[in-house]
């Protein structure tokens, strides 16, 4: 059986997909459906939502679309969440390759690093980061991706520990190969699954931490985000509810979606292992 006949039996993996894929789709198609600039002003302010079916969700204390905010704010997630979580699987792999296959002082002076990072709260260390280099894009993503790391550099490092030792390794190293060549060419794609089942927690704790820092005005102010959009309806919460409800509810939906894409994809690699 595939991998992905083992997903299809996973259905919460199959749901959290088929959400996924619409917003990657409604973010995809963001400059088609509101090509304009979605800060731009185009009506009066404090709209209320379908009261002008021309703006369906309102505008908010400024006059802006927030139908147009809510479509392109699910590109700056999902791209601020996928972008985090490649890099810190790419910092994580790394790493806990480079220890488990080296051993020794290497492997010890990695780990006491990696204890060390771990030591601080992955938010606190991206709010001090985005704090001193300053609020961009790049920047918040660096940021989370500095916290998240840790995570897979361990989960790599105890793959590698027990790969190290197989057979097809010790070939390698009888033919010569150098022994950066057999950690990451032999031993890390082999190592790899159990690791990208991580990726989906990472990618929801990346979209949830750029929305808190957005939140605190600490995110890139020229880009629109459901954490800016939240920060926005705060001042008017009891007249203007809809301002931070309906970007609330777009990232519980989208974190929702990721967990359960992952709970499906742990699964199906899991099938995959037990087979083999």
């Amino acid at each position: 059986m595939n991998f992905v006949a083992r997903f299809m039996r996973s259905p919460e993996g199959v749901i959290g997909a088929v959400v996924l894929i619409g917003l990657v789709l409604v973010a995809l198609a963001a400059p088609l459906l509101f090509p304009r600039d979605p800060l731009a002003i185009v009506g009066q302010p404090m709209l209320e939502p379908f009261a002008d079916w021309a703006l369906p969700l309102g505008t908010d204390r400024l006059g802006r679309n927030v139908l147009a905010e809510l479509v392109h704010g699910a590109r700056a997630s999902l791209l601020v969440g996928i972008a985090a979580a490649l890099a810190a699987m790419a910092i994580g792999a790394s790493v806990g390759t480079i220890a488990g296959f080296a051993g020794g002082f290497v492997d010890e002076a990695l780990m006491r690093v990696v204890d060390a990072f771990q030591t601080v709260p992955g938010f606190l260390l991206a709010l001090a980061f985005v704090s001193v280099i300053g609020a961009s894009m790049p920047i918040v993503v660096l940021a989370i991706a500095l916290g998240a790391w840790t995570g897979p550099a361990r989960l790599a490092r105890a793959e590698v520990l027990s790969i190290r030792e197989r057979d097809y390794v010790d070939w390698a190293r009888v033919i010569g190969m150098h022994p950066l060549e057999i950690a990451f060419r032999e031993i890390l794609p082999n190592a790899l699954p159990p690791v990208l089942a991580l990726s989906a927690v990472i990618v929801a704790g990346a979209i949830l931490t750029e929305a808190a820092l957005s939140f605190l005005g600490l995110g890139d102010p020229n880009i629109v985000t459901w954490g800016s959009m939240i920060a926005e309806g705060r001042a008017v919460l009891r007249s203007a509810p809809f301002l931070s409800i309906v970007p609330g509810i777009a990232l519980v939906v989208t974190v929702l979606g990721v967990y359960l894409f992952g709970e499906g994809l742990a699964e199906a690699l899991s099938r995959r292992r037990v087979r083999s």
